[in-house]
């Protein structure tokens, strides 16, 4: 199959503008006098680059009021050579080793008595920083910067839709590489490839969890052989050239099921799947869709084996805000993107997930992935 175009589509201006004014009055209505944000998503997010993260200091300096600044080294200023600075009113300021790039940031500021710094800076950087800028208190800058990034605009969500379209034809192949005699690596190694021919930049994780190894939420891949009747777990994803990710779990059996349980309790994992997504609606707290899930799971008798929260949001990120999960009363809006993957897990014998990412709506929640949610037996 020939590989997809992976051309990485340019930052759009009028949207990075909004998000660096939007930036700046989250941190005004925080109390805080300056953003630093460091390389990652955070950065992506904010200028349509990640840049990368090295013992030399990078950082998008977002004021609460003013002109944002970008202050990177020299030598890797042309790694932002893409980015609109002129079009985005950010001023680039450059600095060469023996330079001090932390009293630049200082004297850009001034005296502020609140920064928030990004919470992947590097503890070198934080720490270089705080020295710069003497009495300042120092806060992390997630939960300003995740604010703006929980509510996915149509662009992102049309990012989103298209990884989910990518990684659902990658497991309606599965059948390609998922028989018996083959170990999980080689048929990881299979999925890994496909993944990126699907049209991904990369595969960010592939677990195939057969057997046994299907009980454990996170296993990765190894050499055990897969024999026939066994249930598998697949949880694949990665990231489409616009920097959105996949994530999607689908359960397989090679041959039929060997134990005789499969079928019953797999209906249930079903149903509570189901009930969840249809929790999901503007206004509804991100725990009551957690909620859904377990109860039907706990009512047929498998609490004990659901053993994680039910979703993840994702964007930039596999993993970001919001968590679906008990305990966060957070209430759901149009654009909130997050998986829902309820799982059943029986030690020393065989798991199952379902996972379909989703999308606030106005009405409910739009699905990413659309491939079967029954459990695929595959010729073995």
């Amino acid at each position: 199959m020939s590989r997809r175009s992976l051309h990485t589509p340019a930052p759009d201006a009028a949207a990075l503008r909004a998000r660096l004014v939007r930036a700046a009055e989250a941190a005004a209505a925080a109390d805080t006098d300056a953003l630093l944000v460091a390389p990652g998503s955070d950065l992506r997010y904010l200028l349509g680059q990640a840049g990368g993260s090295f013992e030399r200091l990078t950082t998008l300096v977002v004021p609460a009021d003013g002109t944002p600044a970008l202050v990177v080294p020299k030598l890797e200023a042309p790694g932002f050579a893409d980015v609109p600075t002129a079009d985005l009113g950010i001023e680039v300021l450059t600095w060469v080793d023996g330079e001090d790039p932390y009293r630049l940031v200082a004297d850009r500021l001034g005296k502020p008595g609140r920064v928030a710094v990004s919470d992947f800076t590097p503890a070198l950087h934080v720490l270089a920083l705080r020295g710069a800028l003497g009495e300042a208190e120092q806060t992390l800058g997630g939960p300003i910067v995740r604010e703006l990034r929980m509510r996915k605009d149509a662009t992102e969500i049309a990012a989103l839709r298209a990884a989910g379209e990518a990684i659902d034809r990658v497991h309606a192949r599965m059948g390609e590489w998922l028989r018996a005699g083959r170990t999980e690596a080689e048929v990881g190694a299979d999925i890994t490839a496909a993944i990126v021919a699907e049209g991904h930049t990369h595969a960010d994780f592939v677990i195939v969890g057969s057997g046994p190894n299907g009980a454990s939420p996170h296993h990765d891949v190894s050499d055990r052989v897969i024999e026939r009747g066994d249930v598998v777990v697949i949880d694949i994803g990665g990231p489409v050239p616009e920097g959105y990710n996949s994530d999607s779990t689908r359960t397989y059996a090679v041959g039929e099921p060997r134990d005789a349980d499969v079928a019953e309790t797999y209906a249930v994992l079903q149903r509570a799947q189901q009930a969840a997504v249809d929790a999901v609606r503007p206004g509804v707290p991100a725990e009551r869709v957690d909620a859904a899930a377990r109860e039907v799971i706990e009512a047929a008798g498998f609490g004990e084996y659901f053993i994680h929260r039910t979703g993840h949001g994702i964007g930039l990120d596999v993993h970001e805000d919001p968590y679906i999960v008990a305990g966060n009363p957070l209430p759901l809006e149009p654009g909130i993107a997050f998986s829902v993957e309820p799982g059943i897990y029986q030690p020393g014998r065989w798991g199952a997930r379902i996972e379909d990412i989703v999308v606030v709506t106005e009405t409910g929640a739009e699905a990413m992935n659309t491939r079967p949610h029954e459990l695929v037996v595959l010729d073995a």
